[in-house]
């Protein structure tokens, strides 16, 4: 029952497969900030990695140096690539459970949307209205994800960390306020959620502490930044990787396993 009201609200409310958000999800909990294995670090746009930098030729490259600078603009389109990606997984993707299902529901979801901008706008604001809608749904979620993942240190495939410093090492948190809290819901307690991904979101600040004195005890860098400075730290990494320097970010413990 719990799959089925997270399915319909995954599908009917925003318009998002279930199964493709749980299995992207799941794997990049499994390996955050991992190469080859989080598909969070995997864009045909934007280099996140050492290893996606050296890969990239031509005028593609030549882009990337500069794309931190496109970054904020890039965010604007990621609503509507994941509601692309999701519906690429259901009608392409074999083996998928509740495929009909689910695409009635995104198909209901979407033809009820439009008869009602339509119903109450004409075309034009309607258009517009879906348009701001989906920007601020990309910006939301995309910018949730790149605040507290990108410019901390990548893992290259063939390293093993135990699970303590797979979840911590790869993640940011961002200082808590009323407006953090408004903007990212419980998701700028990133470090928290990725070792307690199931624990209630309520209970993540008093988990907080817990998590934070446990790290001092091991000597287990814990970072946290505010809005403004993770938003910086990004957009400074993107740049430099796109520029093909020595990814800066790298933690001592993962430079110790690569190559």
């Amino acid at each position: 029952m719990e799959r089925m009201d997270s399915r319909c609200i995954s599908a009917l409310l925003m318009g998002l497969s279930y199964s493709w958000w749980m299995a992207k999800h799941n794997s990049h909990h499994a390996n955050p900030n991992k190469e080859d294995a989080d598909p969070d670090v995997h864009s045909t746009v934007l280099v996140l990695t050492p290893g996606a930098t050296i890969r990239r030729k031509g005028f593609p490259a030549e882009i990337s140096r500069f794309q931190g600078w496109f970054f904020l603009p890039l965010l604007c389109f990621e609503g509507l690539n994941l509601h692309v990606a999701s519906l690429k997984m259901l009608l392409f993707t074999s083996g998928v459970r509740h495929r009909i299902v689910e695409l009635l529901m995104i198909i209901a979801r979407h033809s009820a949307l439009a008869v009602f901008l339509l119903a109450y706008l004409p075309p034009g604001k309607a258009l517009a209205f879906l348009g701001v809608q989906l920007v601020v749904f990309g910006v939301k979620l995309g910018g949730a994800f790149a605040l507290n993942h990108i410019g901390m240190p990548t893992v290259p495939r063939g390293v093993h960390l135990d699970f303590l410093r797979r979840q911590v090492l790869m993640s940011r948190n961002i200082s808590d306020g009323p407006l953090i809290r408004f903007l990212m819901g419980g998701l700028q307690y990133q470090l928290e959620h990725h070792l307690f991904p199931t624990i209630p979101r309520p209970q993540l600040p008093e988990t907080q502490g817990l998590v934070r004195q446990r790290c001092k005890e091991l000597g287990i860098r814990y970072t946290e930044k505010s809005l403004s400075e993770a938003l910086f730290h990004v957009i400074s990494y993107l740049n430099q990787v796109g520029l093909r320097t020595q990814d800066p970010y790298a933690c001592p413990l993962v430079q110790r396993y690569r190559g």
